[in-house]
């Protein structure tokens, strides 16, 4: 089995920060998106993998390499436009060949990993398995309407009516039928090759299409809550490292992660959160649920349930919460006594925010 990994979308619900980079390396927990999906993938056993890519090819290119880190072979496939799911499975025609994949979203991040997953396909070998899960609002999805054996008996994408609150989430398996498939389809009405489509006529031909409810949680980090929320998740998981310095007038509480370099100078760390290699934080206090990127500086700052993207800095600034602050951001004291904050984004974007 090979894998397929989407990593060619815009982001636009992302924006600003998809402004400067893509959304599948934004980090969590200190890690990009993409390579969070890479490392669940390597759990299945599965070490081929392409990676479809678009406008971002040379910056996920250089984030991810060859795939040797995470006992993966990799191979880019370059997709002229993001012309929906389906499409990028045309694009990897040759890739796959005749063989069994897992097509996997590179922003989704699975709280137990896919390999179950994987297992349950290799057991069953339907022509298509759906991961799926319960949600509040089906509307806002792709859902899945299922028998009570698992079978999928259809698909609606985002429907007014929901049939079923089963949200088809971000790791699909297929055999080679699903090409056949696809050569069957035509764009939808927005344009694109809708993978949802591509299953609809592997059901409609009879062949087996079942779903497998995930056990825990997932998401789809789109946008600037998800990715707060999925942070705050993974950080649940991490275990007290402290490899950078901490100085005796410093405090620490609850597990936190000091990456080495790092230096903590006068300040109070109460976890569970991240602080990354080469930051200073001086006289400052870091709150639960943070993740500090590498390199960032904290001077008489308070931050908590927050990311800072790498090189920011922030200063003179307390009570920041469930904030994602971009590379190379200053946060600064109010300019000219006016109560007002000066924040520079990225590449010498600035921005006045009132405190």
């Amino acid at each position: 089995m090979k894998a397929l990994v989407l990593a060619g979308g815009m982001g636009t619900r992302l924006r600003p920060l998809t402004h400067s980079m893509p959304k599948q390396l934004v980090p969590l927990a200190n890690k990009p998106v993409l390579c969070h999906g890479l490392e669940d993938i390597a759990r299945t056993g599965v070490t081929d993998v392409g990676i479809i890519v678009g406008d971002w090819h040379r910056e996920i290119e250089e984030a991810v390499g060859d795939g040797e880190r995470f006992g993966l072979r990799i191979t880019y496939l370059p997709q002229e436009a993001p012309f929906g799911l389906a499409h990028c499975v045309l694009v990897a025609r040759e890739f796959l060949a005749d063989d069994d994949f897992l097509m996997y979203l590179g922003d989704n991040i699975f709280a137990d990993g896919v390999h179950a997953l994987a297992d349950a396909f290799r057991r069953n070998r339907p022509a298509a398995q759906v991961a799926v899960t319960a949600v509040d609002s089906p509307q806002e999805y792709g859902v899945a309407v299922t028998a009570p054996d698992g079978r999928v008996l259809g698909l609606q994408e985002k429907p007014r009516e929901p049939r079923s609150n089963l949200a088809v989430t971000g790791a699909y398996f297929f055999t080679s039928e699903i090409h056949e498939a696809i050569a069957r389809i035509r764009p939808s009405t927005r344009g694109e090759w809708e993978i949802t489509d591509a299953i609809q006529a592997l059901i409609d031909r009879g062949s087996e299409v079942r779903a497998v409810r995930l056990p825990d949680w997932w998401k789809d980090t789109g946008r600037v809550e998800d990715i707060l929320d999925c942070n705050q998740l993974l950080l649940d998981h991490v275990t007290t490292s402290v490899r950078g310095s901490v100085d005796a007038a410093s405090t620490v509480l609850g597990p936190v992660v000091v990456e080495p370099g790092a230096r903590i100078i006068r300040s109070h760390l109460r976890g569970p959160l991240i602080i990354g290699a080469g930051c200073v934080i001086e006289d400052s206090y870091v709150g639960p649920h943070t993740a500090v990127g590498a390199n960032c500086v904290l001077t008489d700052a308070g931050i908590s349930h927050s990311i800072m993207l790498q090189d920011a800095t922030v200063t003179d600034v307390n009570g920041i919460h469930r904030s994602v602050i971009g590379r190379s951001a200053r946060v600064g004291a109010p300019v000219n006594g006016t109560g007002r904050h000066r924040l520079v984004v990225g590449d010498h974007t600035e921005l006045e925010v009132v405190a």
